[in-house]
């Protein structure tokens, strides 16, 4: 049974990884900020443990990994994003996406570095967005923070591939989450046709591939585009 860490992990994509997991019998943690009573409901229903934790705020990181005894596998799954256009993005909101999107993995890889180094080995499971790999009009902030989670990914997979630490990441494509409430019936529906599958995802799609990717022990450096066929 490994311990399993999941961050932003009480609504959409990370709820759905911390009930797969736990389903499968590991021991999960996972960190949350904004909504107690979603977090309260997943740890009840899940048997998981929920951490309060702001990702982007370094004290509280390392409060939160204090309290967690192991790590097999870390899942930075936080995330924020914006929609607007880039003249209108003020600079405080351009400072909080890269805070949570991209501090805030960098602050929990190196809050979990040691339990990874003491015993030479781990995974690492970044989530990104198809919109890191080719960019969106008015999401020109968000692509950027996705676009360096791309990045981070594949140079810590080389650089603590040696000490037996594995890292990836997963692009989704459009997955109907709480990201996508502002989005209308008509533009889903469009983006839905568009894709090669006829639909768009589901964060059990997404889940599915962390659990693929906490398990291939050979796979290491990886964007997985979990699109339905949206962007090729």
């Amino acid at each position: 049974m490994s311990t399993v860490v999941i961050t932003g992990g009480s609504r959409g994509i990370g709820a759905a990884a911390v009930e797969l997991f736990a389903q499968k019998g590991h021991r999960v943690f996972f960190l949350y900020e904004k909504n107690h009573e979603a977090a309260k409901a997943v740890a009840e229903k899940t048997g998981a443990t929920a951490i309060w934790c702001d990702v982007a705020d370094s004290d509280a990181v390392w409060a939160a990994f204090q309290q967690i005894p192991d790590v097999d596998v870390l899942i930075l799954n936080a995330g924020i994003c914006h929609y607007g256009l880039m003249q209108d993005l003020q600079e405080h909101e351009w400072d909080r996406l890269f805070a949570v999107n991209v501090k805030g993995m960098y602050l929990c890889v190196n809050a979990a570095m040691p339990k990874f180094l003491k015993k030479q080995s781990g995974c690492i499971i970044t989530v990104s967005s198809m919109w890191g790999q080719v960019g969106a009009s008015c999401e020109a902030a968000y692509s950027a923070t996705k676009g360096a989670v791309i990045a981070l990914s594949k140079a810590l997979a080389q650089e603590l591939g040696p000490s037996g630490i594995r890292v990836n990441c997963i692009a989704p494509g459009v997955i109907q989450t709480d990201m996508c409430a502002s989005v209308s019936e008509e533009t889903m529906a469009s983006l839905a046709e568009e894709s090669c599958v006829g639909r768009n995802g589901t964060p059990a799609d997404i889940a599915q591939a962390m659990e693929y990717l906490a398990e291939a022990e050979f796979v290491t450096g990886q964007v997985l585009s979990v699109n339905g066929g949206l962007v090729l």
